[in-house]
Formats: structure tokens, C-alpha cells, sequence
């Protein structure tokens, strides 16, 4: 077993101890403040102080003051690089060069988010204002690379350590904001969007000559089933229409027919809507009301337009029964946004815990290759298939975001669908 030795325990240290140690390494490992569990143990052993301790089985690091703090305070943070490895709170005469427990800690909880900052045109947490845009590794799963550098750092100096790594995992994700462009819209809006934009495709839908071009489900359907890739669907079940949320009334008999449909071969979760991310009655009735259509208990959920503000949108999917959230991600470009690409629980700074709330990050979703960084569809597929390989090379989880419009046969998504079906088979 492995011992951690430190002056202090804080829930900070032992949560992110889990993360490395427990979750990513598979070790099972033994908090400490106690000196003699160190001079009478003949385990391995990191010492996390500023102690200084020898021996050949043990590992010193030098820790940052972050892990030891009870405030929320801004932070001094110089990044550096080693052998192309980006990393920051740097330490000198210790065993490895930076603080790997505090960065790491830094990067999960998304401490920068609580600080001040600048919005987006969308009021969410602007992604320039981050460090991993800034020092040019949001591109990177960060953390994931240096889980890697640290085992073989402690693989060097205990050999006989045994490790039990994570495996690669690919799981395909599906937002439903809005299942079909005119079918069940209503009468109303339907007549509205023909005045604005008049389409013979339009008239054909509604008396059913052709099949509506944001229907892409069957198709959805039939490439998990020939290859077996884990698929989530989130559908936005908001009963009021808003700027941001249009989807199909869930009074609709289709609409609710989608949903049960989907359930029997996937799994089904919240897609929040735009007007409840502070809203904690209206995330519970549209949780509600996908339960009343699926007849289950809804577990998990992606914010709409990935708009979340910490730690009030969090606090508030604990509060009714979520415990999967995929919206760690940026709206706005693709990439890391926590700097890894593993499932984390999710710790809330403002009430230093770590909750039971479980975050998937995503790092890649077609609208922010489509319409934030105007990539044609060669480029977004090979942006696609580099966020795959980067998650390949470090064993960890790839998870993407694409929507059904953009995978149907609408013209203004065209080559998208065939794109998505060759990096699906492939």
C-alpha cells in the first residue's frame, strides 16, 4: 500500500488524492499526518510537505499553499514546459518539477471560474479568460498526461508498483434541442417560418410527402447498432419557448413517442433549458417531465447552449437527483475544459466537499466546429478524429456532442451526415 504523508488532511488534499491515486492509477494508498507511520512503514511513500525525508522508498514533493487554503482567493500561476509537457506550480528539490496534487486540483474544480472574470456574448464563463487558452494546451488533456509522466515517475523509483490504468472509451452523445425543423411545430409557427422563409420542403413535411430534414434518429440508430459504440441522447423538454429554447412541445404525441422510442435503445437523459440554469423549480419540472414520458428516474444531464455558472448550476442538479452531468466543455470552441479527459467528481469550492455529483467532460461538439470556429467538413472531421487520438494515447475518454439537425439531410449541414458515418464505422 501506499502511504501519503502530509503535515495536514484537508478534504482538498484527500479529494484529489482519490482522483490520482484511486481513480486514475488504481492504488490503493493510506492518508497520513503521522511521522511515524512513515519512520515504522515499510511501504512506499510521497511525502507532501515541507519536510525533507530519505530513503529509497520514498517520493518528495514539495506542495503548493492551494491544497491547504479554505478560501476562494486568486491564485499566482506561471506556467512553464518540460519535454513539451505544459505545467504550472513549479517546485525546486522535490521529485518531480511541479506540484501535480494542487494543479491538478486547480484544473478539475475550475477554480478560475470562481474568480472574477469576463463573459461571453452568451453570459457564460468566456474561454479566452482560461489558463489552458492562454498558455495553449485547451487543446490538450492536460491532467491525463501528467497522471502518465507521475506513474512513470513513480514506477522509476518503486518498481514493484502495479498499476491499474483506465481503458480508452468512446461515448457517442446526442443533444435533442430541437428533434424535427417543421413537424408538430404548430400551426402558428409553422405558418410564421413559411412567411419568413418560404419552402416547398416545408409543405411536403406537413402533409408528409417527405420526411422531415432534422430526422435523423433512424439513422442514429441503425450505426450504434452495427457498432455497439455507448450512445446517450439529451432531450430539452422545456414547456416554455424562449430565445434558446424551441424544441418540440412535449404535448406532442410524436415527441413523446421520440423519447420512448429512443429509451428502448439508449439511454436517456435532461437537456436542461436555457431559462432554468438558475432556476432550481423549472430543472425540477422539466426533470419531472421527462420521468412522467420515460416512465424511469432521469440520472443524468447536459446544460442547453453549455451554460453553466458554478457553483449554483451544480448545486442545483444535486439538489434534484441528477448524478452524471456532461457539460463539462466550452459552447464556444472544442477542447478541454477542465484539462482531462476522465469522468471527476465534482468538488464544490464554495462549501469544500466533494459531492457524488459525477462530471463527463466532452471535448469535441459539431456547432462549435460548424459555427464558432467556421470549419468546413474536412476540417472538422480531422478536428474530430484528433480529439479521438489525443484521448487514445493517454487511455482515457473521448466523449462527443453532435445534434440530430446536423445529421440530417437539411442543406445547410450538407456532408455532415456522410462525415459522421465514416468516423462512426471507421
Amino acid at each position: 500500500m501506499l502511504l501519503v504523508y502530509t503535515d495536514t488532511i484537508t478534504d482538498r488534499l484527500a479529494y484529489v488524492c482519490h482522483f490520482i491515486l484511486k481513480e486514475q492509477l488504481g492504488l490503493t494508498y493510506s492518508l497520513t499526518c503521522n511521522l511515524e507511520d512513515c519512520s515504522n512503514s515499510s511501504n512506499q511513500i510521497i511525502n507532501y510537505s515541507t519536510k525533507s525525508f530519505s530513503g529509497k522508498n520514498i517520493v518528495n514533493i514539495v506542495p503548493h499553499q492551494l491544497l491547504f487554503e479554505k478560501n476562494i482567493n486568486f491564485q499566482h500561476v506561471e506556467c512553464t514546459e518540460e519535454n513539451g509537457m505544459p505545467y504550472f506550480f513549479g517546485i525546486s528539490n522535490s521529485g518531480i518539477p511541479f506540484d501535480i496534487f494542487a494543479a491538478t486540483f486547480y484544473l478539475l474544480t475550475r477554480y478560475e471560474e470562481y474568480l472574477p472574470h469576463e463573459k461571453d456574448v452568451y453570459g457564460r464563463f468566456a474561454h479566452e479568460n482560461s489558463l489552458a487558452f492562454k498558455h495553449a494546451f485547451l487543446h490538450k488533456p492536460l491532467i491525463n498526461i501528467w497522471v502518465s509522466y507521475f506513474s512513470s515517475q513513480l514506477n522509476d523509483k518503486f518498481p514493484e508498483i502495479t498499476f491499474l490504468k483506465p481503458n480508452f472509451t468512446f461515448i457517442a452523445t446526442y443533444d435533442i434541442d430541437m428533434a424535427w425543423s417543421y413537424k408538430d411545430k404548430g400551426l402558428l409557427r409553422n405558418i410564421g417560418g413559411f412567411m419568413i422563409r418560404p419552402s416547398i420542403e416545408r409543405i411536403k413535411v406537413l402533409f408528409g410527402i417527405k420526411k422531415d430534414p432534422f430526422d435523423s434518429f433512424e439513422f442514429i440508430k441503425s450505426l450504434h447498432q452495427k457498432t455497439k459504440i455507448e450512445a446517450l441522447f439529451f432531450f430539452l423538454v422545456g414547456s416554455t419557448r424562449s430565445k434558446y429554447d424551441k424544441n418540440i412541445s412535449t404535448t406532442k404525441k410524436s415527441m413523446r413517442s421520440l423519447i420512448r422510442d429512443t429509451l428502448k435503445d439508449f439511454t436517456i437523459g435532461l437537456h436542461p433549458s436555457w431559462i432554468s440554469n438558475k432556476n432550481i423549480s423549472i430543472v425540477k419540472d422539466e426533470k419531472q417531465t421527462l420521468e412522467q414520458i420515460t416512465g424511469k428516474s432521469i440520472e443524468n444531464s447536459r446544460q442547453h447552449y453549455i451554460e453553466f455558472t458554478l457553483p449554483e448550476t451544480f448545486q442545483n442538479l444535486i439538489s434534484v437527483g441528477i448524478k452524471n452531468d456532461f457539460s463539462m466543455g466550452y459552447g464556444s470552441i472544442n477542447g478541454f475544459r477542465a484539462s482531462v479527459a476522465s469522468s471527476f467528481l465534482w468538488y464544490d469550492l464554495t462549501n469544500e466537499k466533494t459531492t457524488d455529483l459525477r462530471l463527463f467532460p466532452f471535448c469535441y461538439m459539431d456547432a462549435n466546429s460548424h459555427y464558432e470556429q467556421k470549419k468546413n467538413i474536412e476540417e472538422s472531421y480531422s478536428e474530430l478524429i484528433y480529439y479521438k487520438e489525443e484521448c487514445k494515447k493517454v487511455n482515457a475518454l473521448f466523449i462527443s456532442i453532435f445534434h440530430n439537425n446536423f445529421l440530417g439531410n437539411d442543406k445547410q449541414f450538407k456532408g455532415w451526415r456522410e462525415m459522421y458515418d465514416q468516423f462512426i464505422m471507421s
